[in-house]
């Protein structure tokens, strides 16, 4: 393909140990740093110019997207830029209270996605990743050993480069989904929504303020500059998309499902959007992964978006690193899809339920609602099991038959004996393993670059091997030194 007219060869060295992310956004930074980070050269090409903009699509991290950041030195600099909230209001009277989290980030953070972009971006420059912005995919070959991409720079300049896996994290409408030929099943959910980022002349009462009533639901929440995000839908206004939208036409839906339009003015951007659910049935084509909003997208409700896909890029960084480093069997991606698919599925039901009982209309559905309402404020199993979907951290993935019941849970960051905790020991993408006092058994030494060892700081025997992303790869509760090295090989390599 070298020979092709107008286009320049890439001069990449051994670009089978190489990664291509298509797409800028916080989950494509968040992928392409740790890539980075642990070695792997990284290319991240992107078609908008370089310049972060102050339009933003989400304005929610909850507290396994923080802790998945904590794990990176993160979490400080967004926590210093975002404002926390402990209870998110989903419709009516239900309010989830989130301070009783077992989780150190025991809130919800209200940050626009600009600056959770900010703070990727700067790590992963710092990391090595090599950027191609204005520079847009126009499609792709794969063979058994590797990815070749062309892409077309805003100058008209045409080129290939060459990797070993790529990753399309390129949104909703995914040009390396299309490229790989997977379908995107799905439909509108919601039609003609409104979209104004204005001032407001009253500050509303809560940090984020959403709820329905009748025909109309609306959600406003702060950008931190003075301005706010206003969203609105009105059920009896289904108009296209490329219909003009005035600052009056939000203040009324606003007014209908809040009750008050806060004197809302000077908007400075406004549109009309439709809110689809849509889920890949793969997210693995051959050595081409899907992840982020070119997996799956769903509606907003719950505010699960853009924690998804920072999710499923720290559940596939760590395992590209290990195969283009040579440290595992390719077969490791494969889990990829076993894992992180079927959360996207539970993201779609769950934030479509919430939409739907917001925006109740019929006696039957409004019972529903309230008798739903009614049940999770007294059911605390249940209200538990929707704050682990919503905040993410109530999910876990697979475990082999016949593991140990830790396998696959999410790990909370836990207290080490030298004082340190689990999250920190994570940092540099390691994996970390806690044993008991005395350690039963001591690691390679070849491993010390990607392997933490730790004690508990009680008397807990089980030992414990815990990946980068923070879940349980193996645990045993009576290790000895060849149970641990075997662990070792298998997961660590």
């Amino acid at each position: 393909m070298s020979g092709t007219v107008g286009i320049t060869p890439s001069a990449t060295p051994t670009p089978e140990r190489n990664v291509i992310v298509i797409g800028s956004g916080p989950t494509g930074l968040l992928l392409a740093g740790d890539l980075a980070a642990a070695g792997v050269p990284v290319t991240l090409v992107e078609k908008r110019p370089r310049e972060i903009g102050n339009l933003s699509r989400a304005f929610v991290l909850h507290a396994r997207t923080l802790e998945q950041l904590d794990a990176r030195g993160l979490a400080d600099a967004v926590e210093a830029v975002g404002r926390p909230l402990d209870r998110l209001r989903l419709f009516g009277g239900l309010t989830i209270a989130l301070d009783a989290l077992p989780s150190r980030f025991d809130h919800l953070l209200v940050i626009p996605q600009y600056e959770v972009e900010k703070v990727l971006e700067r790590r992963a420059v710092e990391a090595g990743v090599r950027f191609r912005h204005e520079t847009e995919m126009t499609g792709l070959t794969q063979d058994a050993d590797g990815v070749t991409v062309r892409v077309r720079a805003a100058d008209g300049e045409r080129r290939e480069l060459r990797a070993g896996y790529l990753v399309g994290a390129d949104g909703m409408r995914s040009a390396v989904r299309d490229a790989v030929g997977l379908p995107f099943p799905g439909h509108s959910v919601i039609r003609s929504v409104v979209l104004a980022d204005v001032l407001l002349a009253e500050e509303p009462e809560s940090l984020l303020t959403v709820d329905a009533a009748g025909d109309a639901f609306a959600f406003v929440a702060p950008f931190g500059d003075g301005y706010h995000r206003v969203i609105g839908w009105h059920r009896g206004r289904d108009v296209p998309d490329d219909e003009p939208l005035d600052l009056e036409e939000v203040k009324e839906i606003t007014r209908l499902a809040l009750g008050r339009d806060y004197g809302m003015h000077d908007a400075r951007w406004m549109s009309r959007f439709h809110s689809d659910e849509r889920q890949a049935p793969a997210y693995r084509v051959g050595r081409v992964f899907l992840a982020g909003d070119a997996a799956h997208v769903h509606t907003p409700a719950g505010g699960q978006g853009m924690n998804t896909g920072l999710q499923d890029a720290a559940n596939l960084s760590w395992k590209l690193a290990q195969v283009v480093q040579g440290h595992a069997a390719p077969g490791l991606l494969d889990t990829y899809q076993a894992e992180r698919h079927p959360v996207g599925r539970s993201v779609l039901r769950s934030s479509g339920g919430i939409v739907r009982l917001a925006m109740a209309r019929r006696p039957w559905a409004l019972a529903l609602r309230a008798a739903l309402t009614a049940f999770l404020d007294h059911a605390a199993p249940a209200r538990r099991r929707a704050v682990g979907q919503i905040t993410g951290i109530g999910y876990r993935y697979p475990a082999p038959r016949g593991a140990h019941r830790l396998t696959g849970t999410r790990v909370p960051d836990v207290a080490l004996a030298d004082g340190t905790r689990l999250y920190e020991a994570l940092r540099g993408g390691r994996f970390v393993l806690i044993t008991p006092e005395p350690c039963a058994g001591a690691p390679a030494a070849a491993r010390a670059e990607r392997l933490a060892v730790a004690r508990w700081p009680s008397g807990r025997r089980t030992t414990l091997l815990v990946r980068p992303d923070g879940y349980a790869a193996w645990a045993s509760d009576a290790a000895d030194a060849a149970a641990i090295e075997a662990a070792l090989t298998t997961h660590v390599g």
